[in-house]
């Protein structure tokens, strides 16, 4: 096999240099790239003309109605809790969504707005099959039954009504202190239409986590479509629920009944997926709008944390956030709870580094011997390979152990990473005096420059058996490119990163001693 045929020191740079590579690509395809807020905006009228499902003719009409439509500024009514407040505009739509709190405020102090009403699509839009209906449907006001609710204990119900031509609609909203909300869409005359959960919100929407549309389907499965990937209408039938999400906000509307929702994602401003569920005469949905936090959602539906994505490494990133949950639930610091959590996982990989540390400090013991070997067998590649093959088996080195360690850390370094740029738990939480948020880079690069250095320290202090002058100076550069990466890194992830090389460090610095007390008694019986 290749890697028969290669050197221990070739296999060390093969499996370092792949971890690298693969470190590299992984960076260059999810480091933060700017993307343009309100990108899905466009004015009243012409988000009137947007194509619609298809499924049960147009939704809406391909041009604006004459004489304008229902200026969104205009609101019926404001509903206030602790949390959050809310605006409803003349279209019966959530127009405005803000967020109360210290933890939700901008960099200018300001609380987080997660809608506006200048967005193309807001949720609890209807949208009718019939062009005609529908063009009524953007000109016609709604009208409420209070114009203000304020939260302070149990839940209130808003009622809004629209008459149109042959048709009245009403949607009856009740509203809870949480996040949390229920709607139920009633029509006096069956007619084909469509409701939306909106367009996402606009808040934080980089290459660090997914943004766009997540379904639940009826098999307990998620279907993800990214903002720009959605180049036709795709429906799904019996779906549990639909949400859009950026890193950290997402509205979301699920089914009450048990058969489910037919959803249509349709494409929308620069293939953005806008979500549309199809109506019935009575249609009855739990919604959520606000932070992608544990607790926040769970409080609404526990299923409703699928909502929470954390990419091709979820399998392992939701253990890891329940486990970094649990310790954060006795410790109450984020910060501390990696350093724990960092520490637990070296625990739990102690026997295989260890296994991998012993390995090289055994390649390490037989270096002079391989050398001899390399000198004896120099012009002949295939004896030079097998009886160093010998050589290892005999002493019971392994020239792979020392790369098995991090290869496996690579999809547990991922996993944690997922969860460190998805969870807004961490977002505004302080660690320690100068770090005080977690989610976003250390502000003085200190954390990145001890990372850099306690990595540059354990290579110092791990075995090598580098032949090759050239490869043993392109390694000492590594901890240089780490740092240089990890600067603009959560700080949180950075923590995790730092705790692990002084794991790492101590850990191999224990084995350095076990050898060198071991050489020491061989030399003291062969005397």
């Amino acid at each position: 096999m290749f890697l028969d045929k290669m050197s221990s020191q070739q296999r060390v740079i093969l499996a370092v240099s792949l971890a690298f590579l693969f470190y590299v690509l992984y960076v260059y395809f999810f480091v933060p790239k700017q993307v343009a807020q309100n990108q899905n905006i466009t004015t009243t009228s012409e988000f009137a003309a947007n194509q619609a499902p298809q499924e049960a003719g147009e939704v809406s009409a391909k041009s604006a109605p004459a004489g304008g439509v229902v200026s969104s500024d205009e609101i019926i009514a404001k509903i206030e809790a602790d949390d959050f407040e809310i605006h409803i505009d003349k279209l019966g739509r959530i127009s405005k969504y803000y967020l109360n709190g210290e933890n939700f405020k901008n960099e200018n102090g300001e609380r987080i707005q997660l809608l506006d009403q200048s967005y193309a699509l807001l949720p609890l839009e209807i949208r009718f099959s019939d062009t005609k209906l529908n063009n009524e449907a953007f000109i016609t006001s709604y009208t409420a039954d209070k114009s203000s609710i304020t939260l302070q204990g149990e839940p209130q119900t808003l009622s809004l009504k629209q008459e149109l031509d042959g048709v009245s609609v009403e949607k009856q909203i009740t509203f809870t202190q949480k996040q949390g909300y229920s709607v139920q869409v009633s029509l006096s005359t069956p007619k084909g239409y469509f409701i939306s959960t909106g367009f996402r919100p606009n808040q934080l929407a980089d290459g660090y986590a997914f943004h766009g549309a997540i379904v639940k389907k009826s098999d307990g499965s998620l279907e993800k479509i990214d903002d720009g990937s959605l180049k036709q209408q795709e429906n799904f039938n019996g779906t549990l629920f639909v949400a859009a999400s950026d890193r950290y906000y997402t509205t979301l509307l699920a089914s009450v009944e048990q058969n489910g929702l037919d959803v249509s994602i349709v494409p929308g401003k620069d293939k953005d997926p806008n979500i549309f569920i199809k109506g019935q005469e009575s249609l009855k949905l739990q919604g959520y709008i606000g932070p992608k936090s544990r607790a926040n959602i769970r409080s609404v539906d526990e299923n409703f944390d699928d909502v929470i994505e954390y990419g091709f490494f979820t399998w392992i990133s939701k253990p890891v956030f329940s486990f970094l949950y649990f310790i954060h639930s006795n410790v109450g610091n984020w910060g501390w709870s990696i350093v724990i959590m960092t520490l637990l996982i070296r625990l739990v990989l102690y026997p295989l580094t260890y296994k991998g540390m012993v390995s090289m400090n055994r390649l390490k013991e037989l270096m002079p011997k391989v050398k001899e070997l390399q000198e004896k067998y120099k012009s002949d590649k295939q004896k030079l390979n097998m009886h160093v093959m010998e050589l290892y088996k005999k002493h019971g080195a392994n020239p792979m152990g020392g790369c098995l360690p991090i290869l496996v850390q690579i999809p547990i370094f991922f996993a944690i990473y997922r969860v460190l740029v998805n969870t807004i738990e961490l977002k505004n939480s302080e660690w320690i005096f100068w770090v005080q948020d977690l989610a976003v880079r250390d502000p003085y690069f200190i954390l990145p420059v001890a990372m850099g250095l306690t990595m540059f320290l354990q290579q110092r202090i791990t075995p090598t058996n580098f032949t090759d002058p050239m490869q043993e100076k392109i390694m000492k550069f590594l901890p240089l490119i780490f740092t240089i990466f990890f600067l603009w890194f959560p700080a949180g992830l950075t923590l995790y990163w730092f705790v692990n090389n002084l794991f790492s460090m101590a850990q191999q610095m224990y084995v350095n001693r076990l050898f060198a007390r071991k050489k020491a008694e061989r030399e003291k019986a062969h005397q």
